[in-house]
């Protein structure tokens, strides 16, 4: 990993999962793709959980917790797998981010009309 790249604040936490140093590894090399495309994001915090109550298609849940410029994101996706939940969670995120930005994008190029109640006085 890059030092440059390392200012990224990535917490990973696992529920009922051991949180060996690969799956770390594993979750900030995906996560860095989310910084490339998104430059405002402040924080994301992963939780990877095992239960072992579920049925067998729905153990691993991976939760994610974004934290950017303007409303937070709360994304979660369930597998079989943990680096599947993984993979499954960062294609959500992205999606999440890609769509807020064409959202935020229309919003600008497309501003609103403001009807006021009352007239503005003329400048004299």
């Amino acid at each position: 990993m890059k030092a440059d790249t390392n200012a990224h604040e990535i917490i990973v936490s696992g529920i009922h999962v051991p949180l060996t140093e690969a799956l770390k590894v594993y979750v900030n090399e995906k996560m860095e793709r989310l910084f490339g495309h998104e430059d405002r994001i402040v924080r994301i915090r992963v939780e990877i959980e095992f239960d072992d109550r579920k049925a067998k298609e729905d153990r691993f849940t991976a939760k994610a917790h974004l934290q950017i410029q303007g409303p937070d994101a709360n994304i979660s996706v369930t597998s079989d797998d943990a680096y599947k939940s993984i993979d499954l969670l960062v294609d959500k995120l992205d999606r999440t981010l890609r769509r807020r930005s064409r959202l935020h994008k229309v919003k600008r190029n497309h501003p609103h009309d403001v009807e006021l109640e009352t007239a503005l006085p003329k400048a004299e």
